[in-house]
């Protein structure tokens, strides 16, 4: 996510300046405004008590997963979870879990959360990471509720794959992390951002994402 988008254009994080910060998971390894350029895609005080997030499809398929808890203030929408192909309907539920593990990583103060390595890898690692990093330095968190939608699976082959959505955050606010007192943001344009993101599966079977590009204020997200 961009900085800005979750906490609106007047609020900036100290972040790197090649990432986007966007609601959950959306931190970006490119500039923000950038095309997308990835194959295969299509163009264009005390906290809450913490609550599960429920994934889109069931941990059945046998992968010790790490456990991702998010505040009861904080809530994430992820539309479009089936596609009628399991394995689309795999790539898309990893790709939530992706976003979950980086919020909760903001949220509990842990850049080394084990969840963060468990669903992204290479640049995609790198800028959460960086992204974790930002928040806590500034002493901020946020709170609200972020959609995702117009989710979209490209398959590359049996290993690699494309996934594109949106992301809207005019429901989601900065919190500073000390006194708990919510900044609402101004809302606009900039709540709205475009994703295209490259996964691939590993060998324990987890499609993790190692890529993320993002375009804001995208009017196909509007």
């Amino acid at each position: 996510m961009n900085t800005q988008t979750r906490f609106g254009a007047g609020i900036v994080l100290l972040v790197a300046a090649s990432m986007t910060l966007t609601a959950c998971g959306g931190d970006s390894d490119s500039g923000s405004d950038s095309k997308d350029k990835i194959k295969g895609a299509e163009s264009s005080s005390t906290p809450p008590p913490a609550t599960s997030t429920p994934s889109s499809t069931p941990m059945d398929d046998g992968i010790d997963r790490p456990e991702i808890k998010l505040p009861a203030d904080v809530k994430n929408v992820f539309e479009d979870s089936k596609t009628g192909d399991p394995k689309k309907d795999a790539v898309l539920a990893d790709s939530e879990r992706r976003i979950n593990s980086v919020d909760h990583a903001v949220l509990s103060g842990n850049p080394k959360s084990p969840a963060l390595k468990f669903y992204s890898s290479g640049p995609a690692l790198t800028s959460a990471i960086q992204y974790v990093n930002g928040f806590l330095q500034n002493n901020k968190s946020f709170t609200g509720e972020s959609r995702y939608y117009q989710r979209k699976v490209t398959l590359l082959d049996d290993e690699n794959a494309v996934v594109s959505y949106c992301m809207d955050t005019t429901e989601a606010n900065s919190k500073d992390r000390k006194t708990g007192k919510v900044t609402k943001a101004p809302g606009g344009p900039i709540d709205y951002v475009f994703f295209n993101t490259r996964v691939k599966k590993n060998q324990t079977g987890v499609w993790q994402t190692n890529y993320v590009n993002s375009t804001e204020k995208a009017k196909r997200c509007m």
